[in-house]
């Protein structure tokens, strides 16, 4: 009696472990689904802000359709030699748009070699974009832009590095992070994710400090440029993809390593409790 007692309260045991185990099972596997689908929109949203000319955006009144103009100020814009005053003029001027990789401005696309008669209610526009070359994106800003004799500000130059570095390090960072859990779910096991959730912390940080240094930049520019009375800017929305990926990078960071970690216990408190 006592031995079938012992054995039916071991049965009882190991069915009721077996049944914790299997509903703490489904919560890592629920969360571990949750991290990687809070990665993959983060990874969509950074690579669509890298990919987009929409970090800032400058809204001015439409220019007369003067060709000789349009065209003085397009050749400006468009030359290899252009410094940053001269294309941030145009962009004030043209309803510009700024990216990380490209710049463009709005002009009139018919020109005449005369005066219209008329000024119709809007022109026929059309976009011109010019990319930021390499020796561009780590060219010195100096104190006064367009003036190489005012010195080097350093504050201004580290910062649009950064602003340019960084979002393709996070991106690098997180497809690392995919791979490393990738291989987790071959092996069929959960704590490799530890390192796809620090991964993604990381991610997360180098997302943040980009937004960040782009709008201290934006900010310092503007300090040193001021925006003409009629002309305002904002923030596009490739800027506001980018600082939406960096919280789904923070929340999937944190789901990874608790489901990694916590799923490091449960293992070692099972291990303890076969034993005994």
């Amino acid at each position: 009696m006592g031995g079938d007692r012992l054995e039916n309260k071991t049965s009882v045991s190991v069915a009721s472990w077996s049944s914790l185990n299997a509903r703490m099972d489904n919560r890592f596997a629920t969360a571990f689904v949750i991290a990687c689908v809070l990665s993959l929109i983060s990874t969509i949203y950074m690579a669509a802000s890298i990919g987009t000319d929409f970090w800032y955006e400058y809204r001015s009144p439409v220019q007369e359709n003067s060709s000789d103009l349009n065209k003085s100020i397009w050749n400006d814009f468009a030359s290899d030699e252009a410094d940053e005053k001269t294309y941030s003029d145009a962009l004030f001027r043209y309803n510009g748009t700024v990216g990380l990789w490209r710049r463009c401005i709005t002009i009139p696309q018919n020109t005449y070699w005369y005066s219209p008669p008329e000024r119709t209610e809007s022109f026929d526009m059309v976009t011109k974009c010019m990319s930021f070359t390499l020796n561009e994106q780590f060219m010195e800003k100096f104190v006064e832009p367009g003036n190489h004799n005012s010195g080097i500000d350093l504050l201004r130059t580290y910062l649009w590095r950064c602003q340019f570095l960084l979002p393709f390090v996070s991106l690098g960072l997180m497809c690392f992070g995919a791979l490393i859990g990738l291989c987790a779910c071959i092996c069929r096991s959960l704590y490799p994710t530890i390192a796809t959730g620090i991964l993604h912390l990381l991610a997360g940080l180098c997302t943040l400090g980009s937004v960040s240094c782009y709008v201290a930049g934006i900010e310092l520019l503007h300090q040193k440029l001021e925006l003409p009375e009629d002309v305002s800017g904002e923030f596009g929305w490739s800027f506001c993809l980018a600082c939406v990926s960096a919280p789904l990078q923070f929340m999937a960071s944190a789901l990874f390593i608790w489901a990694a970690h916590t799923n490091r216990k449960e293992y070692t408190l099972m291990k303890a409790y076969r034993v005994a």
